[in-house]
Formats: structure tokens, C-alpha cells, sequence
């Protein structure tokens, strides 16, 4: 048996000489009969098609890259290609072997010689998309290859953690498929109808809408829609509305605007979160929905009004105390799956950091590590995360108006340390408020106080809380008002009496997870 550890012996000395331009980490493998995928002639073809004709330079240069040769050489090759190609210069043989000798690479590559030789190997151009496409191919098989073998070499470590192995073998097959496997393009006529369509659902908005819509106009004039890659916290008390307002975010982001929102439901069913949309989208009492008590005419305009709503590209999850990994895994296929364009997790502090090992520490390292992990995931897929958070009972105990502060942020600083923004739900009726500090009704009021924002200004947006149908709006609309405006105290309009809303019950009177809020 051959001792893996015994000098090179002449004949792998041979093999060297005779493939200079292999990489030498893979020398092994030919002498094992472990040759990995490759396809040496077609990067040949490549590198040649591409120092001939300047039109293969960029048809080949969105599809390789030099990790994706084979060749150690024609990695050298190709990143002389992309150096002139960044600057704008000319590719043929004299300018590439140049770059190659401001490199130092052109005697490894074989000196001026080789390089000539590349160009002899190809006849025509009219092929090289199809031909870096396998090249391509043969690199990704490769990079499977690479991770399974650390994937096994690590399960067998008697130290590894299960689920560490498990997030760092769900982030290697992302990176593959995400740096990889880039979209199909699209002809010029679907693009334009796309455009169209979006331009005449932003018509009734505000100008400047460059992230997520949220679909209340005065807070997407302030954030210009939730941002990529942005960690937004919305937090309150209980019973405040922290779920009828990111439900109203979900439905405004994938009704109106089409964009896939993924949601993650911690607390309540996946069924229970579909009823309350469907009573604000169909404007219906959810105490009738749930008990299916519709007179005639509600069963039409249910009919009528959910039309939308079923179409919506909601994606709805409500695995209970999920942990971060199963999290970011979910999200991950789910971004691969359907393009995913927001994520709302309901809320925080019901998840927890492992798979159920906290490793000796405290709620609050927990907490910071959740925190530290929702912003990692919302960078890694470029897309805003919604997280909703309790607050403590501060607000409570101090006197005045009892908005909240960043301080009453429960349980971890590391949420406002990590978040791009921090937006508090106030509704002042919920301690009994019936006017605000200039005299003004309260009744149906709610403030969306944004109490940190990273990239942009502080404010105090006002917003319509529709009691009835667990639903926000924005301040001029909001349906029935004068039925539902509140969910508040009771109150008397148009000799129509409405009691009050459990919502505005503490959350030590109230623990029901029926209960619309």
C-alpha cells in the first residue's frame, strides 16, 4: 500500500511536468483515479473564442469567473481577461500576454507561447456562451464535491454541533446556487408590462418609493419603502396591534405591489392569520368569520373582495418556537423557491437561539444572538426583515402620554444595537386617552413612531386602527369609521353603539390567542 505520507515519487513528478497548468491541489486525485468533473478543452475554447472576437469578452464575463476554470493556467488567463475587460481595454493575444507579465503570471502560464496556442485551438466564437456554460457546470460539480467532503469530514468530528453543521451546510448550497445560477433574461416586451403594471399600482403614492412599500403613504414618504437588507423592529404592548399591522404590511406589499412576503407566525395558526385577513380585506367582523355567522350580502361581498387576496404571493409558516437555523434555512429556500422580497417574523421573543441547547447563557445572549442572526439573514438575502418585539411594562409605570421609549425595548439592547430601524405602535385610547395633547379626538387613532431609523429621518406618523377588522390604514381612509374606527372605548355615532374591543384590555386581563391583535 502506498504511504500517503512518502515523498513524491518519480512518477508523480511526471505527472507534473507533463500537466504543469493542473492545479496542483488536484494532482492528488489523478494519481487516486479520483480525476474530478472538469472540461479542459472547452475552457481552451473559451479563453481562445474570447482573445479573438470582443463581443465573446461580454457574453463570457457575466457566466465565469476565474475560481471556475480548472486549469490553475486559464485562471490566470481569465483574470488578465477581466482586468483589461475592467478597464476597458482591448482583449487579443498581445494585450493579454502584457497583462499576464504586469500579473507575474506569464511564465506560469506557459509564457507567450501557450497563450498564442489558445487562440489556434478555436475557429469561431459562435459557440463560447454554450461552451462557458459547461465550463460552469463542471465548477459547481466540483464545488458539491468540495463541500460533501467537508460536510462528512466534519460529521465524524465528535465535537461538531448538529445544528451549526446544519446552518453551514445550508449556506454552502446557497452560495453555490446563489453565486452561480443566475436568471434567464427576459425580452424587452414582458419588462415593459412589468413596468407598466407597477408604475399604475404606485400611481396613488407618494414619489421616491425605492424599497418594499409598506402601503401607508406617510411612512413609506419617510422610509421610501422597508429597504434591503434592513432589520426593521416593531415594537409595543401587548395588544397594541404589533400583528394587525404587520398583517396589513404583508397583504398592502403582496396585494398591490405583488411582491412575495414570507411570514412566520410564532404565536398564532396559519389559519387564524388567513381569517383576520380575509375579515380586513372583506371588511367583515372576524367575530362573524369565526363563528360563520355571514348574513347574505356578506357572503357576496366575501366572494367579491378575498378574489385578490388568494392570489396574493403570501407564504405563511407557523412552526411554533422555531430556532434561527430552521429559520434561515426556511428563508433561504424560500428565497430560491419564490423570490421572496420581504420576511416578517411574529415575533422575536417566542424563537430561540439553537435547537434547543442554550449552552449555559442567559435569555438576554439569546436574544442578542437572534438579533445578531435576523440581520445576518436579512444581508445574506438582501431583503428587509420585519421582526416584531414586546416591550416591557415601563410605559406602564411612567406618567404622562406612556409612549414608548428604545429603553422599554424588553429583554436585550443588542435589538436596537443591531436593527436599521426601531418603530414603535402607539394607540393612545389603549390607556384610556380620549384626546391627544392638542385636544384632538383619539378615537381610532394609532401612531407608528419611528424611534430609530439608520438611514434616514425620525418621525411620527399617524395611521387609522379599524377595531373591527383588526386592520390599519391609512389616517384619511379606513372603512366604517364610523361603526369600527376606534376598537376602543364604547362609543355612541349615528345611534349605532359599539362595545369595546378586547384589544385594548391588558395583556394580564386578556390571553387568548383568538383575540384580533
Amino acid at each position: 500500500m502506498t504511504d500517503p505520507n512518502a515523498a513524491p515519487s518519480s512518477f508523480s513528478k511526471i505527472v507534473e511536468k507533463q500537466r504543469p497548468f493542473v492545479r496542483r491541489a488536484d494532482v492528488s486525485n489523478l494519481l487516486f483515479d479520483k480525476i474530478q468533473p472538469q472540461a479542459r478543452d472547452m475552457e481552451e475554447a473559451v479563453l481562445g473564442a474570447m482573445m479573438l472576437d470582443k463581443d465573446a469578452v461580454s457574453v463570457v464575463i457575466d457566466i465565469l469567473k476565474p475560481d471556475s476554470f480548472y486549469v490553475e493556467a486559464h485562471a490566470h488567463i481569465y483574470q488578465a481577461i477581466q482586468d483589461l475587460f475592467g478597464k476597458s481595454k482591448p482583449v487579443d493575444i498581445l494585450t493579454v500576454t502584457e497583462q499576464l507579465r504586469k500579473n507575474t503570471k506569464l511564465d506560469e502560464v506557459g509564457g507567450p507561447f501557450y497563450i498564442t496556442q489558445l487562440t489556434n485551438r478555436i475557429g469561431s466564437s459562435a459557440n463560447v456562451e454554450t461552451y462557458a456554460r459547461i465550463v460552469a457546470e463542471k465548477y459547481i460539480l466540483r464545488e458539491l464535491i468540495r463541500t460533501a467532503s467537508d460536510i462528512s469530514r466534519d460529521a465524524y468530528e465528535e465535537s461538531t454541533d448538529v445544528f451549526e453543521l446544519l446552518d453551514k451546510t445550508e449556506q454552502s448550497l446557497f452560495s453555490i446556487t446563489d453565486k452561480n445560477i443566475h436568471r434567464s433574461y427576459e425580452a424587452m416586451n414582458t419588462l415593459v408590462s412589468q413596468a407598466i403594471k407597477q408604475i399604475e399600482a404606485l400611481r396613488e403614492h407618494q414619489d421616491g418609493l425605492v424599497g418594499i412599500p409598506s402601503g401607508f403613504t406617510a411612512l413609506d414618504r419617510v422610509t421610501s419603502g422597508w429597504q434591503r437588507s434592513d432589520l426593521i423592529v416593531v415594537a409595543a404592548r401587548p395588544g397594541m396591534g404589533k400583528t394587525a399591522f404587520t398583517l396589513s404590511v404583508a397583504r398592502n406589499a403582496a396585494v398591490e405591489f405583488k411582491k412575495p412576503v414570507a411570514l412566520f407566525s410564532l404565536e398564532m395558526s396559519s389559519l387564524q392569520l388567513v381569517n383576520r385577513l380575509i375579515s380586513a380585506e372583506a371588511e367583515i367582523p372576524s367575530e362573524k368569520i369565526k363563528k360563520g355567522q355571514l348574513a347574505d350580502y356578506e357572503w357576496k361581498q366575501l366572494e367579491k373582495k378575498i378574489e385578490k387576496l388568494s392570489e396574493a404571493p403570501i407564504f405563511i409558516d407557523d412552526t411554533p418556537a422555531i430556532n434561527i437555523f430552521e429559520l434561515r434555512a426556511k428563508c433561504r429556500r424560500l428565497k430560491m423557491q419564490h423570490d421572496i422580497q420581504l420576511i416578517i417574523i411574529d415575533y422575536l421573543q417566542l424563537m430561540s437561539g439553537t435547537g434547543g441547547d442554550k449552552r449555559g447563557g442567559n435569555r438576554e445572549q439569546e436574544v442578542s444572538a437572534i438579533s445578531r442572526a435576523l440581520k445576518s439573514i436579512a444581508k445574506e438575502l438582501d431583503v428587509p426583515v420585519i421582526a416584531l418585539s414586546q416591550l416591557s411594562r415601563a410605559p406602564e409605570m411612567r406618567g404622562g402620554n406612556k409612549r414608548p421609549q428604545l429603553s422599554d425595548l424588553r429583554e436585550s439592547g443588542s435589538i436596537e444595537q443591531d436593527s436599521d430601524m426601531v418603530i414603535f405602535l402607539y394607540r393612545p385610547e389603549y390607556y384610556g386617552f380620549d384626546k391627544d395633547e392638542d385636544g384632538y379626538p383619539t378615537q381610532g387613532l394609532a401612531e407608528i413612531i419611528i424611534a430609530k431609523h439608520r438611514n434616514g429621518a425620525l418621525d411620527n406618523v399617524k395611521a387609522r386602527f379599524v377595531g373591527t377588522f383588526a386592520k390599519f390604514t391609512d389616517l384619511e381612509s379606513g372603512a366604517n369609521l364610523s361603526m369600527s374606527a376606534g376598537g376602543g372605548n364604547n362609543f355612541i355615532s349615528n345611534n349605532i353603539i359599539t362595545r369595546s374591543s378586547a384589544m385594548n384590555q391588558s395583556s394580564d386581563e386578556v390571553f387568548d390567542e383568538d383575540v384580533p391583535f
